[in-house]
């Protein structure tokens, strides 16, 4: 699950017809250049949630395009020259199994439901994979017209087609949408629950899209929270992928140790960096090229 928010928790994605579709278009060109599969996305005011399946251990090329892309179009469309993004580091979070992947999706596609900004996932007027998810539609961008060439080398139009997550390959299409459909009730009702208790309205498609990009939200943001790398409901799950990165690490900065010290050093499978502009040896004869 990858998610990054605007610098300044700014309003710089807010939803209009130019932002969506170049959503898509950087999404789905990136994605499908670094061959990533798309799981489920949704694009906030000033942040997106993306889950992918990194099939060939390229997810450093697909942050680097999906994010610089969009970045530059939406640096023109709002005419602005600054960072686009926070500084603060990508959140790349491992889903370590099919329940903690169906959680992280419908948190995903509820967020502005549960930030009380519409009463049902359906009603946001942004880029969701929803649809792409629910009736296995596809989504279809344009090249954008705003800094992108028209006569450039990337292509006229393209297709996003979300996969269904791993785990869930035995469902029928029908068991798969109602499975969805009521997690997404769910967590719904949960917000409308919490609204009536709390006297709140929602804020309504017509405000969100009236709000000015440069605006960002009224409440203060936590800080200095854990920035947790694994997901996951079971605990020996969690503490299992936990060790497994702990012994990753600890396997490539002895590597790395020898491979400075000018002595043969063969490289954990996950590096990345170094296998690809330095050329070290990584141990899986299968490992991503």
């Amino acid at each position: 699950m990858v998610t990054r928010r605007c610098t300044q928790r700014q309003f710089l994605l807010r939803p209009d017809r130019e932002t969506t579709n170049a959503f898509l278009y950087c999404l789905g060109w990136a994605a499908e250049r670094t061959q990533m599969q798309i799981v489920a996305f949704l694009a906030h005011s000033n942040h997106h949630h993306t889950i992918l399946v990194d099939t060939q251990g390229r997810m450093p090329e697909f942050l680097e395009s999906f994010h610089k892309l969009l970045a530059k179009h939406q640096n023109a469309l709002r005419g602005r020259w600054e960072n686009f993004w926070a500084s603060e580091a990508t959140s790349v979070v491992e889903l370590v199994g099919p329940d903690d992947i169906l959680t992280k999706m419908i948190y995903t596609l509820t967020n502005p439901v549960k930030d009380h900004l519409v009463d049902r996932a359906d009603h946001w007027p942004g880029a969701t994979s929803l649809w792409a998810n629910l009736a296995n539609q596809r989504l279809h961008a344009r090249r954008p017209t705003r800094f992108f060439r028209q006569d450039g080398g990337l292509p006229e139009s393209l297709t996003i087609t979300c996969e269904r997550p791993p785990g869930f390959e035995q469902m029928s299409p029908q068991e798969w949408r109602d499975l969805m459909s009521d997690r997404i009730r769910a967590a719904e009702d949960a917000a409308r629950t919490e609204r009536q208790s709390e006297g709140r309205r929602i804020l309504g498609r017509s405000e969100v899209v009236r709000q000015h990009p440069t605006n960002r939200p009224s409440s203060r943001e936590k800080r200095r929270l854990l920035n947790p790398r694994v997901a996951a409901v079971n605990k020996w799950a969690r503490a299992e992928a936990i060790q497994r990165n702990r012994a990753f690490l600890e396997a490539y900065r002895a590597a790395r140790d020898l491979w400075r010290a000018g002595l043969a050093a063969l490289f954990p499978e996950g590096t990345y960096w170094l296998r690809r502009f330095a050329g070290v040896a990584v141990d899986l004869v299968t490992a991503p090229q």
